[in-house]
Order: structure tokens, then sequence, then C-alpha cells
């Protein structure tokens, strides 16, 4: 069974965003990710793969290929405005909790935990105060 089984190839394109979408919000502290925060979110993010969840593997399979152009190209795309910036982040975030909604329990739970570790990873290297990302659908185990 694939991590990415349950979900459309749309989703499935998302999610691959995911990792990208928090580097983004954690480095938005001036709306700009500049060229030592996209050094410092590349290196971070290869570090923690190594270390990530053989259940995942499938999902940093991919992930190892594309993360620093999705980096690169979802920062292009968005506002240079703090706040602006940090609203469409957050609802790319919110939706992403909706396709995640929909992989199998045991996918869902490992990547709710790596990401949260990532996470906190990426908060620390960019010293920045992060906001909780919203998990708005119930995870079981995790969030009763």
């Amino acid at each position: 069974m694939s991590i990415f089984e349950n979900i459309s190839q749309e989703e499935k394109e998302s999610l691959l965003n995911y990792p990208a979408y928090i580097s983004l919000l954690a480095a938005n502290k001036d709306g700009v990710l500049d060229e030592e925060e996209k050094k410092a979110a590349v290196e971070l993010y290869k570090s923690k793969t190594v270390s990530s969840e053989a259940l995942l593997k499938d999902f940093y399979t991919l992930q190892d290929e594309i993360f620093e152009t999705n980096l690169i190209q979802i920062d292009k795309k968005l506002p240079k405005e703090k706040e602006e910036r940090e609203s469409i982040i957050q609802a790319e975030l919110i939706q992403l909790s909706k396709v995640l909604s929909k992989l199998d329990e045991k996918y869902r739970i490992a990547m709710h935990k790596n990401m949260e570790s990532f996470k906190e990873h990426v908060s620390k290297a960019h010293r920045s105060v992060f906001v909780n990302l919203i998990f708005p659908l119930p995870l079981s185990g995790l969030t009763d």
C-alpha cells in the first residue's frame, strides 16, 4: 500500500507541497525568502528526510527530487506583503489538512508527527515565532 493510494493526482501534488509551505511560513518574518533562509530550509529538509519514518518513504523519495524547486516556485507565486502572504500560506495548510484526512490512518498519523517535527525544526532554524499549524480535523490518538 502507498501513502498516495486514497488521493487524486491533484491531491498528491498538493501534499508534496506541504514541507515547502511549512518552510515558507516559518521564513515569513519579513515576507521574503532570502538565499540564507532558502539554503537553511533545504539543508534542514534534507537532514530530516534521512531520519524520517520508513512508512513515508514514497513521500520522501519524491520530495527529495522536488523540494527546492517547489519552495522556489511557491515563493515566487506568493505576494510579498507579509500578512497577505501568511494568510495564503495558512489557507493552503488548511487545504492540506483536508488531503491528510483522506490518507490511511497509519500514514495520516505518521505524516502528522513528521510534519510537526519538521515545523519545530524549521521554526528553530528561522528563529521565528511560529503559529501552530492548523489541523482542524481530529486525528485519532493525536488530537483527542
